[in-house]
């Protein structure tokens, strides 16, 4: 009798606030999907508020928080603050842009499991996610 198949990992990638370029997020979402993942992409300009409502219809198991214009320290903590007040404490938050290194520290220890930053191989992201994921 065979094993009942692994249930995919669901990941919400998304855009928050007013970045209106999408390439990597794009480039990351193709190569989760083509690592077996679902891939739920959320587009541009979301608010936080929409970010964690669909984390939540959609049951994720991650989100990817894309972020460039540097509102990443305002935006990011709203995020993780929505999730907690949801009660939604398992899922694996990644944060992944242009990130001062300066500001990695305060991320995680709002409670980001990783941050990328540009450069990061598609291949540590699968496996971070996978790893975090299955944790």
């Amino acid at each position: 009798m065979s094993s009942p198949p692994e249930k995919k990992i669901r990941v919400v990638v998304a855009k928050p606030g007013l970045d209106g370029h999408d390439r990597g997020a794009k480039i990351i979402a193709r190569a989760l999907r083509d690592a077996g993942m679902e891939v739920i992409y959320t587009g541009l300009h979301q608010t936080p508020e929409q970010i964690v409502e669909t984390v939540i219809q959609e049951d994720a198991d991650a989100v990817g928080l894309s972020i460039l214009s540097g509102a990443h320290m305002t935006l990011v903590p709203r995020v993780v603050e929505l999730l907690l007040e949801q009660g939604v404490d398992d899922v694996v938050v990644t944060v992944g842009g242009t990130i001062p290194s300066d500001d990695v520290p305060e991320l995680k220890a709002l409670g980001v499991a990783e941050v990328f930053t540009p450069g990061a191989p598609t291949q540590d992201i699968i496996e971070f996610i996978r790893g975090a994921v299955r944790r």
